[in-house]
């Protein structure tokens, strides 16, 4: 059986207050995006599961989060067969697009799938909130605005059919707890899911991501990315998640001529 799990953009990320236990309470607006992971699960005759990657390089030991999925299930549903797991590695790794959580969070349906577990989805939700903070939204999978931990999700409507969007990524790999020690707590009162209501050229003066100054004084070229995005008449741009993507959202019948280096990782997208 296979899947092809999606990455995904934050539109807007403040960091509202650190938790007693240890993490951090945020506020965003999470948005699917039509780039993909491939991922497959065959039944196997073998006494272990194990995991072939093709794409980019990750890591494929017990601390790959597709076999922490696995196992996760396999300790409730001790009946569950070894399997083999071949997971097609595109999306860029640290880049705070959600690969590896949407990895995880597509394991888990594609086991309660093929195997027919009968999960429902709020149980699905729990167990993929034990393999990361943002795995729950990729249950959902549906634009969605997120607090506490990125947990507590509410769908929203937001229609951006008339825009499209570009995806940049300078090959930075950026490690997201350093950062969440670094990160000042954020005293913005105007929601996020009030602001992306706005007309998105709106967006530019209200949306921000917390992360950006941490991140643009060690990376100053990811904030160039982004600077030159406006430059070429981004209605809005932003680094997504703990970076280091950077996005862009332009009118869909603009025609954008972005000098790239030649290293970066890009990819243009129509929004629905």
């Amino acid at each position: 059986m296979i899947t092809f799990p999606n990455c995904k953009i934050n539109l807007g990320l403040n960091v509202v207050r650190k938790r007693e236990d240890g993490f951090h309470d945020i506020e965003t607006a999470f948005l699917p995006v039509p780039f993909y992971d491939v991922l497959e699960i065959v039944s196997s005759s073998e006494e272990t599961t194990e995991i072939i990657t093709t794409g980019l390089t990750i890591i494929t030991d017990d601390e790959n989060i597709c076999l922490k999925a696995f196992r996760l299930l396999k300790n409730d549903f001790p009946s569950l067969p070894e399997i083999k797991i071949h997971l097609h590695k595109s999306i860029p790794i640290g880049a705070g697009l959600g690969g590896g959580s949407s990895d995880a969070a597509s394991m888990l349906l594609l086991l309660n799938k093929k195997f027919n577990l009968q999960i429902e989805r709020k149980k699905l939700l729990s167990y993929s909130l034990q393999l990361g903070s943002d795995c729950p939204f990729f249950i959902i999978n549906k634009p969605c605005y997120a607090r506490g931990r990125g947990e507590i999700l509410q769908q929203i409507n937001l229609s951006l059919s008339d825009y499209k969007m570009v995806l940049i990524n300078p090959g930075i790999h950026i490690n997201t707890s350093e950062l969440f020690q670094l990160i000042k707590i954020n005293t913005q009162t105007k929601p996020i899911n009030e602001i992306i209501q706005q007309p998105v050229s709106a967006w530019k003066g209200e949306l921000v991501n917390d992360f950006e100054k941490i991140v643009f004084l060690r990376y100053p070229v990811i904030k160039k990315i982004k600077e030159n995005l406006y430059k070429h008449k981004a209605l809005y741009a932003a680094m997504t998640g703990t970076g280091s993507t950077v996005f862009g959202i332009f009118n869909k019948t603009d025609e954008i001529n972005l000098f790239l280096e030649e290293e970066y990782f890009h990819r243009w997208f129509d929004l629905s």
